[in-house]
């Protein structure tokens, strides 16, 4: 059976994932989504020229 010293050591656990998820990981993930999508766009932008262009 748990004792409650386990139960706050495991709140304790998930009190400091939550902010590693919150401050750290979602920021950079956006930061990189982001990122990725702009030089995906660059990318395809060097390949067949800026929007509106005739070839």
């Amino acid at each position: 059976m748990p004792s409650a010293d386990d139960s706050t050591q495991q709140a304790r656990k998930e009190t400091r994932l939550f902010f590693f998820l919150i401050v750290v990981l979602f920021p950079l993930l956006s930061v990189a989504i982001v990122g990725g999508y702009g030089f995906f766009v660059w990318f395809l932008q060097m390949l067949l020229g800026p929007p509106g262009s005739l070839h």
